[in-house]
């Protein structure tokens, strides 16, 4: 890690100084992976640089960051002409991490297709203007139709680079004709962070197993959703009769819509015979600590399944869509995956369960082996960004030079 850290320093010290930085992303919807997202682009792209963040929350978004950064804060939704001003104003516009280009799912109750029209607009907006776009360290998806198709098309043309987090996408983007050397796959951002809280805690005997659930209601097949909280519930009745567990709910959003990951757990934990114990977290760092004491999650959300494996806490997957679907890949963990949208065989869960608890310790070593992997990826990916913002190009290897 020294040596890549090393390297990565003397790269950047060539190309630091100031640039305006238009930073979009899906921020102040109290959602703790997309704010982890925000937090860790701003902190490795450094404090050199003056930033425009857009946010739902522009007053929670900018108490999150103003003592670090050189920041202004702009109203997502009714704020167009402070998007338009920033797009001018800005010497480079990143749209950082998340599935940024995706149809919605009729559970969002919006437009199908108003994601990717507004980033279309905003990435023409820029074009017109001349201004640099990179979209860094995204995800692609669900997009079935054939408009949401030449949506995605027209905004990869339009821009200037683009990374991908999963192997799904990086497929996607060179579908619908993104060069080879415009596109390229990369970590998910998050897997750059290194943290001091990479234990378990010394268990007490005969304590309780800790198992943290996380539910996520946003699912591609709304219609099954109330028939797969009822397997399981099953599923965790089954495990509490086999051994001596507490359920720790580990919502990522407790706010900002109707069914927050917190109301979905309290009303499913409250079903479980067990005792439990519900949890607001209010960031990240909450998030993990959280994770740090359990023995496993199970867990719908991408970044809850990302910071267990940092963490080194096995996990249960339970894929909503494509992006938790490639990271189960990713982390060689489809045999304990469980579809959402699928019909949630509880037998099987609770084997998954049990098998998993069994196995604990080394599936915790090789969790850990895999995060460091990433990290160093990931690593390397940052200095690239850095390098593009001070001096930006129009393919991968020009940049990496």
């Amino acid at each position: 890690m020294t040596d890549l850290l090393e390297a990565s320093q003397s790269a950047d010290s060539t190309v630091r100084h100031s640039r305006r930085v238009l930073f979009l992303g899906t921020h102040g919807q109290a959602n703790i992976g997309d704010e982890l997202l925000l937090d860790t682009f701003l902190t490795q792209m450094g404090r050199d640089h003056t930033y425009a963040v857009n946010s739902y929350d522009p007053a929670a978004t900018s108490a999150q960051l103003r003592d670090r950064f050189d920041v202004t804060v702009f109203d997502t939704a009714s704020d167009r002409v402070g998007l338009v001003r920033h797009i001018l104003r800005s010497d480079v516009v990143v749209f950082g991490g998340g599935n940024i280009l995706k149809e919605l799912y009729r559970s969002v109750g919006r437009w199908t297709y108003s994601t990717l029209v507004m980033v279309l607009a905003v990435v023409l907006l820029a074009r017109v203007a001349r201004k640099p776009v990179l979209m860094a360290n995204i995800g692609i998806g669900p997009v079935s139709s054939r408009f949401g198709r030449l949506l995605v098309r027209m905004i990869l043309a339009s821009v200037w680079l683009v990374s991908v987090r999963d192997a799904g996408s990086l497929r996607f983007a060179r579908s619908v004709g993104c060069p080879p050397d415009k596109v390229h796959l990369v970590p998910d951002a998050v897997w750059v962070r290194e943290t001091d809280v990479l234990y378990m805690p010394a268990r007490q005997e005969n304590s309780p197993i800790r198992i943290a659930i996380n539910l996520n209601k946003d699912v591609d097949v709304a219609d099954e959703w109330d028939a797969f909280l009822d397997r399981l519930v099953v599923s965790l009745n089954q495990v509490a009769a086999t051994r001596p567990v507490e359920f720790h709910a580990l919502p990522m959003q407790c706010g900002f819509k109707i069914g927050t990951d917190l109301e979905v757990l309290r009303d499913v934990l409250r079903r479980v015979d067990a005792p439990v114990h519900f949890h607001a977290p209010a960031d990240h760092d909450h998030v993990a600590a959280i994770i740090a004491e359990c023995d496993l999650v199970v867990s719908e959300r991408l970044h809850a399944i990302v910071m267990s494996a940092i963490l080194g806490c096995p996990v249960i997957a339970l894929p909503y869509d494509v992006k938790v679907r490639e990271l189960a890949a990713q982390l060689g963990i489809r045999e304990r995956s469980f579809d959402v949208s699928a019909d949630l065989d509880p037998a099987e869960l609770t084997a998954a369960i049990l098998h998993t608890l069994d196995n604990a310790e080394r599936e915790r070593r090789r969790l850990l082996m895999v995060a460091t992997a990433k990290r160093r990826t990931s690593v390397a990916a940052f200095a690239a960004i850095r390098a593009w913002v001070a001096a930006p190009t129009r393919t991968w290897e020009s940049s990496a030079t």
